[in-house]
């Protein structure tokens, strides 16, 4: 989708950029909310777990999510990665970048600027020229093979409180906005805030709409939307796992921190934020990985990612 007005990097400040990437992501996420779409009965029917709030029918409420390790365990941008490597879309030597990305963000807990970027100019450079009803229609596969199993039940069930409580519930994530909207949909979710990359005539361009989504663009995204869709962002939830997202944490009258790393944490019980950890076993804590699911299975592919960086160096 390309917004009026876009400019390159060296002609706007970042604070510029972010209102643009945020402003861009808003429009983006409520255009797809109007669209027909199927919905996922498994999702509506799940059993919820009620916290702490929220208020039951304050329409003006809304709860805003983040995606990567705090409603999904690891980087949509990365399984959304290897599933176009099974496609064809890109070369092994890629793909391996793209591991290697993976393992630093599962075994780090955090997220890397240096790595995001790298991932996100990889992903740009990938779509350029595809169309954008082509790499939706694949996303719907992608979700199947390798999302739907790595969605935490506890922030699931956090998100479904909220709509049984009548309230909108939207992902706000640095993941581009159509694997977010698809996301979104099959979690049962009002919709979703996510990077907007440039397209003409429905073909991606391989550029960017402003900025990724990405920390204080985060913040302008849930404001432009809150603004649209009167909220009153004292009565709003923030739920995220990064210390990337205190803006947009900082926003609202009730902020979350779910499976936080470090400074996070640090930061929300210094403020008394309410705190979640999903996360099981010592190491888990350590470093952010879960350790009763897909942890054999990481193993192997973050031994030879590591071992290829090594390799490389």
């Amino acid at each position: 989708m390309a917004a009026l007005g876009w400019l390159t990097p060296r002609k706007r400040s970042a604070t510029a950029r972010s209102v643009l990437a945020g402003e861009a992501a808003a429009e983006a996420g409520l255009k797809s909310t109007q669209e027909p779409h199927e919905t996922d009965t498994a999702a509506a029917a799940m059993a919820a777990v009620v916290p702490d709030f929220p208020v039951f029918g304050d329409a003006r409420a809304a709860a805003f999510f983040d995606l990567d390790n705090t409603v999904m365990q690891g980087a949509a941008i990365f399984h959304f990665g290897r599933g176009l490597y099974k496609r064809k879309f890109f070369q092994r030597r890629e793909l391996a970048r793209f591991a290697w990305q993976q393992a630093w963000f599962r075994l780090a807990g955090v997220e890397d600027p240096e790595h995001m970027q790298d991932a996100r100019d990889s992903a740009l450079s990938i779509v350029k020229g595809h169309r954008v009803s082509e790499l939706m229609s694949i996303g719907e596969e992608i979700y199947d093979e390798y999302m739907a199993d790595r969605i935490w039940p506890g922030t699931r069930a956090l998100a479904q409180a909220h709509l049984d409580a009548g309230q909108q519930v939207w992902l706000v994530t640095a993941a581009p906005v159509e694997t977010a909207t698809i996301i979104a949909r099959r979690l049962g979710l009002t919709g979703a805030l996510g990077t907007v990359a440039e397209s003409v005539d429905g073909v991606y361009t391989g550029k960017l709409v402003g900025e990724p989504l990405h920390g204080p663009a985060k913040a302008e995204a849930v404001r432009a939307l809150a603004a649209a869709e009167d909220f009153d962002l004292d009565r709003c939830a923030a739920y995220s796992d990064s210390h990337n997202d205190i803006p947009m944490l900082s926003l609202v009258g009730h902020p979350y921190a779910i499976n936080p790393d470090a400074k996070l944490r640090k930061h929300a019980r210094r403020l008394e934020w309410r705190l979640r950890d999903y996360r099981t076993g010592r190491k888990a804590a350590k470093v952010g990985i879960p350790a009763a699911a897909g942890v054999g299975a990481l193993a192997g592919g973050t031994v030879a990612a590591v071992a290829l960086h090594r390799r490389r160096r």
